[in-house]
Formats: C-alpha cells, structure tokens, sequence
C-alpha cells in the first residue's frame, strides 16, 4: 500500500468535506455508472490531452481540471446510436471491461463517453464515408447545433452522427481506468476512463454551464503546472496523465493501452496535518 498522495490542504477543501472524510456515513452511497474520456492529438510538442475547467459552481470538483465526462444513461445504450457505431461491438465491449448480463451494457460506457467528449468539446470521434473527420462545433454552427440538441436531449448520439453522415469511430477509443470515488464522499462514481484519438488540428469548444476554460497541454507540462499549483486535479486526473507522460505520439498511447489489463481502483480517504489525502493500493 502507498502512504497518503496528493494531499488536498485544508483551506482548498469544500465546507464540511474535512468532516465527512472523519465521520464517513454508517451505508456508502451506491456509486452512479460514469464515463471518462482523454482526448489525444499529435502536436509539434509532442502528444497533448485536453483538459477542462470546471465551473466553480459545479457541484463535484468545482474548478478542477477535468477530462470530459459525466454519468452514463440508458440511452447511451440505444440501438441506433450502436448501429451508428463502427469498429466496436457489443460483445467486444463486454469482454473489455469485464461487464456481462449488466443493467447497463458495456457498450453503454463507450458511447457515453464519446457523447460526453462531443457534449463538452464539440469534439465527435467519428468518420464520413470518406474518411475525414467532422468538423468540431467550435468550426462549424450546424455542428454545433448538433452538439446543444444532444445536451437538451433533443437527440442522441446516434441521430447526431446520423445527420453529419458519420460513422462513430468505436475502433478509435481505447479502455484504460476503472475509479471508484472513495466510500466516504457524498457523490459517488463508478467511473470507466477511456482515451481517443482526435485530429491534430482539432479544437475545443467550452460551453459554460459545466465549464470554463479548454487546454491542449502534453503530460509532462500538465504534471509541471500542477507542481507549482496552477493546475488543480484530482487524484484520478493526476495518475492517468502520470500514465501518458511516456508516450511521444497518441498512436503508440492507445496500442499500449489496448494490450494492458485494467483493475479496479478503490481509494480510501486519510486526515494528514495539511489536509486530506489517498491511500491506495499498490
């Protein structure tokens, strides 16, 4: 078991947060199904992800820097948006992540994911019948019409590659975390994290009711800004982009992903003298 990592001082914690990790509740909440996905690009720098600001009104990790991402619904699960999804089957998902004869399929947390990271970047992983990638929402009105429908559930991810005439790239997104928020947090997760990648030239779009700011970063510059605290993160943020600093190119990210087992991650949450940190196990 490691010691206590990336301790949250005091001063920087939610009212009452301190207080909850000291009396955790007597029955954990049921953590909620969530999907997490990094955005990779080739840049002259090297390879970059994309990370968001929270809104600090946000209601779980306001004002951190995030990958896109929320809970995952029925309707990510949908038929046509799996028949709208290419390179990644049903069965193929089940057995990635180990989900079998689940409420939710494991399909549900790919396609969520991919809607998240075009909910909140205007970025679809998708493909037109040529090849090419869609434009983003940031580029593109229609596209970004697109995008605030599927936020207002005016459509799903399906219809909304549907009517871009793309194919939703499965074969483009890889399965690399499994997090559970810690027992003693009001808001649990059950998150899943996948990686992608996107076109060098893509761009970001914010929308600010979820948040605030878009960076394309590489992993050692995210890691550097966070040593001198200018890039708040929580835990789990922290150690995938520790993963990704020794890859040059989004390409060799993903193989090596794509071959590596994934465990499960349970964190528990310890008091220390400057505030509160993670155990977890090695």
């Amino acid at each position: 078991m490691s010691g206590p990592d990336h301790v949250i001082p005091f001063e920087d914690l939610p009212e009452g947060f301190a207080q909850s990790v000291e009396e955790p509740p007597a029955q954990p909440a049921v953590p909620r199904p969530a999907a997490t996905i990094v955005l990779l690009r080739d840049a002259p720098a090297g390879l970059e992800l994309l990370l968001m600001r929270r809104n600090r009104s946000a209601g779980f990790v306001p004002g951190a820097w995030v990958f896109p991402g929320g809970r995952v619904d029925a309707a990510d699960s949908a038929s046509r948006a799996i028949a709208r999804l290419e390179g990644l089957t049903p069965d193929e998902a089940a057995r990635r992540l180990g989900l079998h004869d689940a409420e939710l399929p494991a399909i549900a947390f790919y396609l969520a994911a991919l809607r998240e990271a075009f909910e909140e970047t205007g970025i679809l992983v998708a493909s037109r019948a040529d090849g090419s990638p869609p434009p983003s929402a940031a580029e593109d009105e229609e596209v970004d019409a697109l995008r605030r429908a599927l936020m207002d559930d005016e459509v799903d991810i399906g219809a909304a590659a549907e009517r871009l005439g793309c194919r939703i790239a499965g074969g483009a997104i890889e399965y690399i975390a499994h997090w559970i928020t810690p027992e003693a947090e009001p808001r649990r997760y059950d998150t899943r994290f996948f990686a992608a990648r996107v076109p060098a030239e893509a761009a970001a779009i914010v929308d600010p009711r979820e948040m605030t700011a878009a960076l394309w970063i590489t992993p050692g510059e995210a890691l550097g800004r966070l040593e001198r605290g200018e890039l708040p993160m929580v835990f789990p943020t922290i150690r995938t982009i520790e993963q990704l600093a020794p890859f040059d190119t989004a390409r060799s990210a993903l193989a090596s992903f794509a071959a590596a087992p994934v465990r499960t991650v349970l964190p528990r949450l310890v008091t220390t003298p400057t505030g509160i940190g993670l155990e977890v196990d090695d």
